[in-house]
């Protein structure tokens, strides 16, 4: 039978691993041992002994553990524990909670969180905390460590759960997505622009309004130099002055502005807006987007618009295969290969450009000198996207974060010699979403998520870090074309692991998604065990008409990803295994999981019960035949 001092020992260790400094049974703060010294659970007014008592912050912790997961909570209804005397001795929750009721009725301590603990291995282990106040108590749900309640992040996890305040990221992202949802109504009803469009009149409006020599006030619906000329001027002559080079690529990018001058609708007077509907987008861009936060974030705002404007249309680019980056992944890239300010970075799908603004971020926070963030821009980034709208958002993304724009290529990725680009620019880092779901077709199989890795790889330097996001079933392999490719992969380069993610992750598109890191130019050594990562709770949840937004849990998830990637932290095989890798593996964490935990006799009899009631049912309703019965035998049940 389950022991409850394994469950103890497992609470204890992951109290420890959140660094809260907790007491056994009796507390070391007095007035707390007073309260708890008439607080047994058998209300016979002797001393009451929690399991774990802490305090962290402003708040008190109180612990209550059981073996079996099936006495975890008794309740009356769903969100009301049931507190009878035998439901306090019995379940973790209820007898959790009959403690914190003591210490706040006792003590000058309002504020509590009281756990009910169950289970006797890490896969079995239910926690659920309970919030505590002298008004009554809510019931919270269940959390899978500590790490959202030591000293420096209780406060946050109870402003965002309990109180369900708004943390600065979420309300920035209901601001982008605000802006982005009145924009693009805007610019339906007032413009007339297709989705497609949208994105690239943004764009060239925002470079317009980094042109000093232009105002919106000289908008003023002149017929003859109109203001959608003055707007694509203004664009021309701020792309001369940072010098984008070569004239090529500069008339690759105009090209794609030019129909905001050629738009009769966007420069003539509109009496509702009183004024041109062009004239309202600058000043719109200006107010609510330019000044309010594109300079303070390392989100990918014209991403996060090009992807808000294909959502409104009823798709997001995933026609073309475009899926686009989200700012946590662009990171975590960054951090997973350590990326350094003397890197060169390589995105050869680059859609927006998401990817290189973070890594320029990254990179930039890493040095001083201004110096060393000129060669940055100028040398250590570079791009191709084959989408020219695409293009020219990424162009424009790098131009306002400050230049960065120079090595930006628009042209089909695969057709370029990877011997060359190695040779020529020997790039240190790839990073890359590339289009999904093209390699439908025999004819198109060369346009898979593999072949595309395996390109990148070999356009790389020797020993360069490959970091990509792809679906899940690119590492599964299925096709045979697949299968050429992961044995191509692993003849040249080094599969250093991968990591499930969050099925959210593209909220709204229907991708599950994993992060592969590869070591281009070094051959998969056959005894090297790649590491195979379960990072679907990764503190990221989907919050109604916003999206994935990120939540205090993420940090730590993160931390713990980090850690285990980087140092192999030990942790168990539901997080982590490590394994040799063959090309005919679906190179997934659920591939070589095994489930360590040794079954209890409680967990045989459950089976068995479980069984004996099917194989009865299956009996009386004529289907003996099942478990070898004949029909004479059946006819005498």
């Amino acid at each position: 039978m389950p022991h409850e001092k394994q469950t103890d020992f497992l609470v204890r260790d992951l109290l420890q691993a959140a660094n809260i400094n907790f007491d056994a049974e009796q507390s070391r703060i007095r007035v707390i041992n007073e309260a708890l010294s008439t607080a047994s659970k058998h209300g016979t007014g002797k001393h009451g002994f929690p399991e774990f008592i802490a305090k962290s912050g402003d708040f008190i912790i109180v612990i209550e553990d059981k073996a079996d997961n099936s006495k975890q909570g008794k309740y009356l209804n769903e969100n009301t524990l049931l507190m009878d005397n035998s439901a306090i001795i019995d379940y973790a929750e209820n007898g959790a909670l009959h403690y914190a009721q003591n210490i706040i009725s006792k003590t000058q301590f309002k504020r509590v969180f009281a756990f009910g603990c169950s289970g006797t291995t890490s896969q079995t282990l239910k926690i659920r905390p309970i919030y505590v106040t002298p008004n009554g108590y809510q019931v919270l749900k269940p959390v899978k460590d500590f790490t959202n309640f030591s000293a420096s992040a209780i406060l946050t996890y109870y402003e965002t759960v309990v109180c369900q305040h708004k943390t600065v990221e979420q309300i920035e992202l209901e601001n982008i997505l605000n802006r982005a949802e009145q924009l693009n109504e805007d610019l339906h009803v007032y413009g007339s622009l297709s989705n497609l469009e949208k994105p690239v009149a943004v764009s060239a409006i925002l470079l317009a309004l980094q042109n000093t020599d232009f105002s919106t006030e000289d908008l003023i619906c002149d017929t003859d130099d109109t203001d959608g000329k003055k707007v694509f001027r203004a664009v021309e002559k701020y792309m001369e002055k940072v010098q984008v080079q070569p004239e090529q690529k500069k008339s690759q990018v105009l090209d794609q502005f030019r129909f905001i001058q050629n738009r009769p609708n966007l420069s003539q007077y509109n009496e509702r807006l009183g004024k041109s509907p062009i004239r309202y987008f600058a000043e719109y861009l200006f107010s609510n987007v330019l000044t309010a936060f594109y300079y303070n974030t390392p989100e990918d705002i014209l991403g996060r618009f090009y992807g808000e404007f294909m959502s409104y249309s009823g798709g997001d680019g995933q026609s073309l295969g475009i899926v686009l980056t989200p700012k946590h992944i662009t990171q975590l890239f960054c951090e997973l290969i350590d990326l350094k300010p003397t890197d060169r970075v390589f995105d050869p799908t680059c859609g927006t450009a998401g990817f290189l603004i973070a890594a320029m971020n990254t990179m930039l926070d890493q040095v001083r000198s201004e110096a060393d963030k000129v060669k940055i821009r100028k040398n250590n980034l570079y791009g191709i996207e084959l989408n020219e709208g695409m293009f020219s958002i990424a162009t424009t993304n790098m131009i306002l974060r400050g230049d960065g724009k120079s090595n930006l290529l628009c042209a089909d990725f695969l057709k370029k010699d990877p011997t060359q680009l190695k040779e020529q620019f020997h790039f240190t880092v790839g990073l890359m979403n590339p289009p999904y779901s093209l390699a439908k077709k025999k004819e198109t199989a060369h346009l898979s998520e593999l072949h595309f890795i395996s390109h990148l790889l070999d356009s790389l330097d020797d020993g360069a870090k490959c970091v990509v996001i792809v679906p899940q079933s690119t590492m599964v392999g299925k096709t045979k074309e697949d299968q050429l490719q992961k044995e191509y992969i692993l003849a040249r380069h080094t599969l250093e692991g991968v990591i499930t993610l969050n099925p959210q992750t593209f909220f709204g598109v229907g991708t599950n998604p994993v992060i592969a890191v590869f070591t281009a130019h070094q051959p998969h050594p056959e005894n090297l065990y790649a590491k195979f990562i379960n990072f679907k709770d990764d503190g990221y949840e989907v919050a109604p008409h916003i999206g994935l937004i990120h939540t205090p849990r993420a940090e730590d998830r993160k931390k713990l990803l980090l850690e285990c990637w980087k140092m192999n932290r030990p942790v168990t095989n539901d997080f982590m295994v490590r394994s040799t890798v063959t090309a005919q593996d679906e190179w997934l964490h659920s591939f070589y999981y095994f489930n360590e935990a040794i079954p209890t006799d409680a967990d045989f009899e459950r089976t068995m019960a479980d069984y004996l009631t099917f194989e009865f049912n299956m009996i009386t309703h004529g289907r003996g035949y099942l478990f070898n019965q004949n029909k004479t035998e059946e006819a005498t049940i």
